[in-house]
């Protein structure tokens, strides 16, 4: 009687519940019938027959409910069902609209949006392909019976109706390896316009849209037939498991390391009445994005722009000072006021040993950089000021030449660095604050690496040979900075990963990857410059940082690699830099 003995199942379960945490959680939304929540069992039985342990999501749509069981998700299947009301796109419902489930439709066009927000791979089946699109921008077509392919049916579901012809660039092409397979089919709602986030990536012989995947390179798919009652449907559910498996590595990788990116402009905008406690979306790093990408700490810089000749700081800024250095102490008193207002969550960091505290204590840290030398005043004393203010580094120029040395956008006024700026680098060294040479040109590059004792950074700078801007530096500058001890890292400015088109996450991987050849996995970083026009598709804010680590595991690099790249590099160089300070 071995069906009905109970300490015998116990015995098996208890021989592998070590292992148990190792197989990803898929959520599959619910369909609501009279009352009660409910599931077809070919959607849990495929995701059990793929790896993953299922957990059914019921159609609530308060938010803290959904949130926190996104926080214990790994992966999001979408189940079909019922048609979407029009009315949530503007539109008119048409008489040729079937039933629709009005119960699900505000629930899963929040969860799935939440879960773009977060990374959380997504599989969209027959009404989660809609679902997807409806929540992103996309747009639904209430219906498509006027196409010559009997799409809605009463055939057994495990019928095959017709075929679909699949992008080879896609990653259906890759689970399937032919253009052509054949499908069933129950609908007449479909994706119309999938909108910029997703692209169309198979269709069936009437021109109907039969899936989407994001655009991004982010883990998100929708078909509009129904694997879960084919054969051939299981290499779908295999790839979902597998991405939420990845996703699941990188949550609690970036539970252990600590993640810092170390350049954003974001407080460009703080006098603005920007809300950092808030998902505001007038800026790319905010406190709900840093936890949405689970980004630990960041650099803010206090950006200020090189006056053109003849021209005022004045000027250049919409706030009335009377000095560059009255500007930056501006900048982050607004940092501090932001700081204070939400103790609970944020902290100023001045030190490698801040940023773990925070991090141990659940913060998120903010340092202090200047962008632009020209905050000294023009007095060297100026650099003890802002290291007491507890700025770790300097970016000795910015887009022209200062007083401190040439831009890499300048005119060479003192070839190189100047006698004033030699004397900033040294009061730099002894007062702990690191050097930081992107935007400088190359004669000023090797100035400073000779004249400081210490190794220098370049905060956000990517690589020339890929892509040919004078901000970029050439491999010649990489050996060096590498050999002195500094840390280079790559950026994520469109115009310098690449000359032509749009940029995305895997040119950025692509510049880490050339730089990481030239110097070695030890000398490399990610500075974004968000807010400061940096942000790419696949990496567009703090919400996508967790994109990277994903990416990063595809490419098999180790957790001590990642975690080196993910600031441990640069916390190496900030730890030697203070240690020398007189």
């Amino acid at each position: 009687m071995e069906n009905f003995n109970l300490q015998s199942h116990l015995s098996k379960i208890y021989a592998t519940f070590p292992e148990a945490d190792s197989r990803p959680l898929i959520g599959i939304t619910s369909n609501f019938t009279e009352g009660d929540a409910t599931l077809r069992d070919r959607y849990y039985k495929q995701v059990i027959a793929a790896g993953g342990i299922p957990v059914i999501v019921p159609p609530v749509d308060d938010k803290h409910v959904i949130v926190n069981t996104l926080e214990h998700l790994d992966g999001l299947l979408l189940s079909g069902g019922a048609d979407y009301n029009p009315l949530w796109c503007g539109e008119e419902p048409s008489p040729k609209l079937h039933g629709i489930n009005a119960e699900r439709d505000l629930p899963e066009m929040l969860i799935t949006r939440l879960a773009y927000n977060r990374q959380i791979p997504i599989l969209g089946i027959c009404r989660g392909i809609q679902t997807i699109a409806m929540a992103l921008d996309g747009h639904v077509a209430q219906d498509i019976t006027a196409t010559t392919i009997k799409h809605s049916q009463d055939a057994n579901r495990t019928e095959l109706t017709h075929s679909v012809t699949i992008h080879k660039d896609s990653i259906l092409f890759g689970l399937y390896k032919t253009q052509n397979i054949f499908v069933n089919s129950f609908h007449h709602q479909a994706v119309a316009d999938p909108g910029s986030r997703f692209r169309v990536v198979a269709t069936a012989p009437d021109g109907v849209i039969e899936a989407i995947e994001s655009s991004e390179h982010k883990p998100i798919l929708g078909v509009q037939w129904h694997p879960e009652w084919l054969e051939s449907g299981l290499p779908l559910f295999s790839w979902l498991v597998q991405q939420a498996t990845n996703f699941h590595v990188a949550k609690r990788l970036h539970s252990r390391i600590l993640t810092l990116d170390t350049h954003c402009d974001t407080p460009m905008f703080f006098p603005q009445g920007i809300h950092f406690e808030q998902r505001d979306p007038r800026i790319l790093v905010d406190l709900h994005k840093m936890t949405d990408g689970r980004q630990d700490a960041v650099i803010m810089a206090a950006y200020l722009p090189q006056p053109k000749i003849g021209e005022q700081f004045s000027q250049k800024v919409s706030f009335n000072v009377n000095s560059p250095m009255d500007y930056a102490d501006l900048i982050f008193d607004k940092i501090e006021e932001i700081v204070r207002n939400n103790s609970r969550y944020l902290s100023i960091a001045r030190t490698p040993s801040d940023l773990y505290e925070d991090k141990r204590k659940g913060r998120k840290s903010i340092m202090f950089g200047i962008e632009n030398g020209l905050a000294l005043n023009h007095e060297v004393a100026n650099v003890k000021h802002f290291a007491q203010r507890g700025v770790v580094y300097i970016t000795l120029c910015h887009n022209g030449d200062n007083d401190i040395c040439d831009s890499a956008k300048g005119c060479n006024t003192h070839n190189g660095v100047s006698s004033f700026g030699e004397k900033v680098i040294q009061a730099m060294n002894d007062n702990g604050m690191m050097v930081d040479l992107s935007h400088a040109n190359e004669k000023s590059f090797f100035d400073a690496l000779e004249i400081s004792r210490t190794p220098i950074v370049c905060s956000h700078s990517s690589s020339r040979a890929l892509c040919d801007h004078p901000r970029n530096l050439t491999d010649e500058q990489m050996r060096a900075l590498a050999a002195k001890g500094g840390v280079a890292h790559t950026t994520l400015y469109h115009g310098f990963l690449r000359k032509e088109g749009e940029a995305t996450i895997l040119d950025a991987l692509a510049h880490l990857e050339h730089a990481i050849s030239i110097m070695g996995i030890d000398h490399v970083g990610i500075g974004t410059d968000f807010d400061g026009d940096g942000g790419v598709i696949g990496m567009a804010d703090s919400s996508e940082a967790i994109n990277f680590t994903l990416h990063l595991l595809r490419r098999k690099y180790s957790e001590r690699d990642i975690e080196k790249i993910w600031g441990g590099n640069w916390l190496r160089v900030m730890a030697q830099v203070q240690r020398a300070a007189k």
